[in-house]
């Protein structure tokens, strides 16, 4: 391989972010630069950060040198992806293992977006501050800059699962009710801030069991205007009655008040009234950029939709996929409909892959998501929304206020999934793990350090930090407690997804 390697900055849309990261995306690129320079390699840098796919196209598309992108916080997948599909030269991701910015987040979903368009790459990362002093990321560093690619461990990946008779017996009843009546998603938008990786589309959902109806997201405005004022006071007494802890007109946060969250209520009434109409059995929320200066955030309502415990209830939940991602809307449906006829709670939590530590030996990711996060993780009771709690989310970010739908997930035993495109095929990763109650201390010091507005769960995955950092193919992840490995791999295979199992014991 060339000596001479392109180091290139990819980015946030927004311009905050981009600000924001600017002093540790330096500082990344410095220690990047060295670990090149003690391996013998010359490298020079692309100018300014990539904001836009056109920008991917003209300073990416025409390097044909090996090429390194930084990741220290959020960029979207298109900022890489749509520069340098098509072709073969070299190709890095390198991060800071930071809870500080999601610059981890944005690398798993870049990395994606990739593997979507089957354009190869490999990943690479260090928690060191010196990145020429960490032994294994150099090792690592210089087989990319030899071989043009980084290969990493699978022992702990497998592609069959034991199942029962039992697990087996439901997956088939399952399987059946999708057959008779095919699950149909309710779109609103698409996928959101470059998740090319989130959108399977008809062409690939038909053949699942999954069909989806797009609604443009103006209509939650067109929808919202002829909500009642009767019906939003009634949400707003239910969801006081019934536990939640509203964070108002605190220090930052001084125009977050009860308006605020009626006009997240106005919003959750409306999506609620088109899945009715549409007879959908579950949403996919575009929640950013779309309607980021015209409504306030839709933490609130997507929440609600995931909980039982909710205004006009039916007694179910409505599964409800932040950021328009049908990699994850697919699992938590599946989840949700194997956790319904095993008489099990419903609740599915849907979380970044976020950053993590060691705890007791064992690696403990901080799963963390502003929306769509179940009551049910806080309180472990259906019927109740205590443990939620309603914070202004950043002004930096969402102008006009609305609240988040956050609290500390429980412990106890979970089975996480997700879907994705791979070799133009849906396939499924499925896991065993387990949520861990930390102490105070270190919960408080995670919890800081990442967006403590938004929900916590600390949990164990079942495999080491570098097989999911290495393998995972996306930023976000479905959970659901309880043990539903064996039905969800079971049902998995029956709908005619490739199915990989993630475990390491």
């Amino acid at each position: 391989m060339t000596k001479k390697i392109a180091i290139y900055w990819p980015g946030d849309y927004r311009a905050k972010p981009n600000e924001n990261a600017l002093p540790h995306i330096t500082k990344a690129t410095v220690q990047l630069e060295k670990a090149l320079k003690k391996l013998g390699r010359r490298s020079y840098r692309i100018k300014g950060f990539i904001t836009k796919p056109h920008e991917a196209i003209e300073k990416l598309g025409p390097i044909d040198d090996p090429i390194i992108g930084v990741f220290v916080h959020w960029v979207y997948g298109p900022h890489t992806t749509d520069g340098v599909v098509g072709k073969d030269n070299p190709l890095l991701m390198a991060s800071n293992f930071s809870g500080t910015w999601p610059g981890l987040v944005g690398l798993l979903n870049t990395g994606a977006c990739l593997e979507s368009v089957g354009r190869r790459c490999s990943r690479i990362w260090t928690d060191s501050e010196n990145w020429t002093a960490d032994k294994t990321f150099m090792a690592r560093l210089d087989e990319w800059c030899s071989t043009g690619f980084i290969n990493y461990p699978e022992e702990e990946i497998v592609y069959t699962a034991p199942i029962s008779a039992g697990a087996a017996r439901i997956a088939r009843k399952v399987a059946a009710e999708i057959r008779k009546r095919r699950i149909l998603a309710l779109m609103l938008g698409d996928t959101s801030m470059g998740m090319i990786n989130g959108y399977f589309g008809p062409r690939l959902l038909n053949r699942v069991g999954f069909t989806e109806h797009k609604i443009d997201q103006a209509w939650i405005i067109d929808r919202g205007r002829s909500v009642g004022g009767k019906r939003i006071e009634d949400a707003f007494e239910f969801v006081k009655k019934h536990g939640v802890t509203f964070h108002y007109r605190e220090s930052g946060a001084e125009d977050f008040d009860e308006n605020a969250t009626k006009e997240q209520l106005r919003d959750y009434l409306a999506v609620l009234d088109m899945v009715k109409e549409f007879k959908a059995d579950c949403v996919g929320w575009q929640y950013q950029l779309g309607l980021l200066k015209l409504r306030p955030p839709s933490d609130f309502a997507e929440g609600l939709l995931n909980s039982v415990c909710r205004p006009e209830s039916n007694g179910d939940t409505i599964v409800d996929s932040t950021e328009a991602d049908q990699g994850n809307l697919v699992p938590m449906e599946l989840m949700k409909r194997i956790l319904k006829v095993k008489g099990l709670p419903q609740g599915v939590m849907f979380h970044d892959v976020r950053w993590g530590g060691l705890h007791k030996g064992r690696f403990i990711w901080v799963l963390l998501n502003s929306g769509s996060c179940s009551a049910y993780a806080f309180n472990h009771k259906p019927e109740t929304l205590k443990g939620v709690h309603s914070y202004r989310q950043p002004a930096g970010y969402f102008p006009i206020p609305g609240g988040t739908f956050a609290g500390e997930s429980l412990p106890g035993e979970i089975t996480w999934a997700r879907s994705y495109i791979k070799n133009d095929e849906l396939w499924m990763d499925v896991g065993r793990g387990e949520v861990i109650k930390l102490p105070r201390e270190k919960r408080d010091k995670w919890w800081h350090g990442t967006t403590r507005e938004w929900p916590l769960m600390t949990a164990y995955l079942g495999i080491r930090r570098d097989t999911l950092m290495a393998h995972y193919l996306s930023n976000h992840i479905a959970v659901a407690y309880g043990d539903i490995f064996g039905e969800m791999a079971a049902l998995s295979q029956e709908l005619g997804f490739k199915v990989r199992i993630l475990n390491g014991e």
